[in-house]
């Protein structure tokens, strides 16, 4: 933690406003969190890309939102209206699921395409691409190492471990799901070229746990445990997560 900076942590969080029950209540409350802690972005639904776009105008929080979440089932011409919209009202940053039966399956060439339509209105209009893997679903290493040479031939701006809702059964009969790992985030720095970036999505709640990952060449997380992280920086009290969240 030697010579980093309160700035240095903010700027790696993409603060999620993203489970089903909030409100407008509830992301208001978070947009105004994020603003206060002056993250990297708000990273919410794509209904309230707008209203995100508005509160924050004048920050240098970035609006972010999600296309074909948490699934990645939409068909690829759904994918771009998403994104073109969601950059019409004012997202500058787009977290896309990749077709995870299609990425099971072997289809590279329609991933190749997926991702190749996707990042060409994000890179049209000055907005960066994280393609999501969802790697508690891939049960191979081929399969994400695969993705990231795909996400590198097309320069996309981040590739990301999860969405942090694809729970998997476990052994007990629950259902859970691992998110960013040590072994993943690994993986994907390595078979990804030095320009895109490792978004680590899932788990990663605590100051120690973001420390931790950006060791290992993360350079953004996703949270909602933004006002916890934040205080153990400053030896603050964390505010509560707007919503319960």
């Amino acid at each position: 933690m030697k010579n980093l900076t309160v700035k240095d942590i903010a700027k790696m969080i993409d603060h999620s406003l993203l489970h089903p029950t909030m409100d407008d209540k509830a992301l208001k409350e978070g947009i105004e969190l994020a603003k206060k802690y002056d993250v990297a972005s708000v990273c919410i639904k794509p209904y309230a890309v707008k209203m995100a776009a508005e509160m924050l105008k004048g920050t240098d929080v970035l609006v972010c939102t999600v296309i074909g979440f948490p699934q990645g089932n939409s068909r690829i011409d759904v994918k771009v209206f998403e994104t073109e919209r969601a950059i019409e009202d004012g997202a500058t940053e787009i977290d896309m699921v990749v077709n995870i039966g299609k990425v099971l399956g072997e289809d590279w060439a329609y991933i190749d395409d997926e991702i190749k339509a996707v990042v060409s209105v994000t890179k049209k209009n000055n907005a960066a691409l994280k393609v999501i893997f969802e790697n508690d679903f891939l049960p191979e290493d081929k399969f994400k190492i695969k993705l990231c040479e795909i996400c590198s031939k097309y320069d996309v701006e981040f590739v990301k471990t999860s969405t942090g809702y694809g729970f998997v059964k476990q052994a007990d009969g629950s259902y859970n799901y691992l998110g960013a790992t040590e072994h993943d985030l690994k993986l994907m720095r390595k078979h990804s070229k030095p320009s895109v970036q490792i978004k680590a999505a899932g788990g990663v709640r605590t100051l120690e746990d973001t420390l931790k990952v950006r060791s290992w060449g993360v350079t953004r997380i996703g949270a909602t445990a933004t006002a916890s992280i934040i205080a153990a920086m400053t030896g603050g009290k964390a505010e509560s997560a707007p919503g319960g969240y």
